[in-house]
């Protein structure tokens, strides 16, 4: 069986390599090739171009990009539609793989689409580009399935990667001891993994952690820092707010960082949901530029009443977040204040976010080979 893939950045290649590995149990001869990072490369896939070249995000941003990647992904259809595989998966990256899908889809090729768009929050739309470009959609969130039911669309539920390979039992004191972090309250903050959102809600964040400071001075930080590129500024705004000598900065790991914490404060997106597959009590900020904004509003807004996913996935959200003009340095320092007054609470969350972590825990890899091989056949 062969298999071609196309991964968007660093979490679709973690999605592929276990999707890879799941499929070369059960028919050890499958072969894999396409668009793929190192983790992809090490299961097994032929790689014809690096998954990082899709890594634009954003509503403005990727506009620059779009020559090079149409380039790509006209060059990758004529090699499918030349040679088909059995069965193409595109992994995230729903802006340059439904494109794809579609034209291999026309040529008779067998499609799937590895993680569901969020269509059930904004460009709802996209659901009828879903049912142009999909033979099967695999879905990590619950609700996507039922959505999909409803519009009659193939889908499977999988469950969610990241609630059966975190670690469930943490040792916090060896953590923070590993950190050098003390036996005091820490506080995890997380200002995001890209240049746009730590320029953005870095001086935001910072300023809540003075805040803090200001009510407990023996209170501790620690940020991950996702790349290099990002620690000089992270660092200048730590000084700027006159707080640099109370964080401990950290090289990408932000699931050791989180682990160490009471509290985690963030920014809303994958992270949040990591931090409570970790079981650990999370305030969420997010704010977008102004004209992003507004491009938002234009094309209909958002349409959940959260945007944290944990929210969406709970009877009662458990994660207070503030987004635009509501993520101010006070809101911030107030929500992570009260969960660090209120350990009856924290742990009220923890045991919740455990529940929330069984129902998502279905071994995705797995759910994920079993209907790919079955679409493939």
């Amino acid at each position: 069986m062969r298999i071609g893939l196309v991964a968007g950045e660093a979490s679709g290649d973690l999605l592929g390599a276990g999707l890879i590995r799941a499929i070369r149990e059960r028919v050890p001869e499958s072969t894999f090739e396409g668009v793929a990072g190192p983790a992809m490369v090490e299961a097994g896939c032929e790689a014809w171009a690096d998954a990082e070249e899709l890594a634009v995000m954003g509503l403005i941003e990727p506009l620059a990009h779009i020559p090079r990647l149409l380039k790509l992904r006209r060059s990758l259809g004529a090699r499918w539609r030349a040679d088909p595989p059995d069965v193409f998966v595109g992994i995230d990256a729903p802006d340059f793989n439904f494109g794809l899908e579609k034209k291999l889809r026309k040529a008779g090729i067998r499609t799937a689409h590895y993680v569901s768009p969020s269509v059930w929050a904004w460009r709802s739309g996209r659901i009828k580009t879903v049912r142009e470009a999909a033979d099967r959609v695999l879905c990590i969130l619950p609700f996507e399935k039922t959505l999909y039911d409803e519009e009659g669309i193939d889908a499977v539920f999988v469950g969610h990667p990241k609630a059966t390979s975190l670690p469930t039992d943490i040792d916090v004191g060896s953590v923070r001891e590993f950190l050098d972090l003390g036996t005091d309250q820490v506080v995890a903050i997380l200002p995001g993994s890209r240049m746009s959102e730590v320029s953005r809600l870095g001086p935001v964040f910072a300023a809540a952690a003075a805040i803090l400071l200001e009510r407990r001075p023996e209170l501790r930080f620690v940020t991950p820092v996702a790349t290099p590129a990002l620690r000089p500024v992270i660092e200048a705004q730590l000084e700027s707010a006159g707080i640099a000598a109370k964080f401990r900065l950290i090289d990408g790991d932000s699931i050791e960082a989180m682990s160490a914490a009471d509290v985690v404060l963030l920014a809303s997106g994958t992270a949040a949901l990591e931090s409570a597959l970790l079981g650990k009590p999370t305030v969420a900020g997010y704010a977008i530029s102004r004209l992003g904004a507004a491009i938002v509003s234009m094309i209909g807004g958002i349409k959940t009443p959260h945007v944290t996913i944990p929210n969406l996935l709970t009877e009662e959200p458990l994660i207070p977040e503030f987004i635009q003009n509501d993520m101010t340095p006070e809101a911030l320092a107030g929500a992570v204040w009260e969960l660090l007054e209120d350990p009856e609470r924290r742990a009220e969350i923890g045991r919740r976010f455990a529940t929330l972590r069984e129902s998502l825990a279905l071994g995705a890899d797995d759910r994920a080979a079993e209907a790919v091989i079955d679409l493939a056949t």
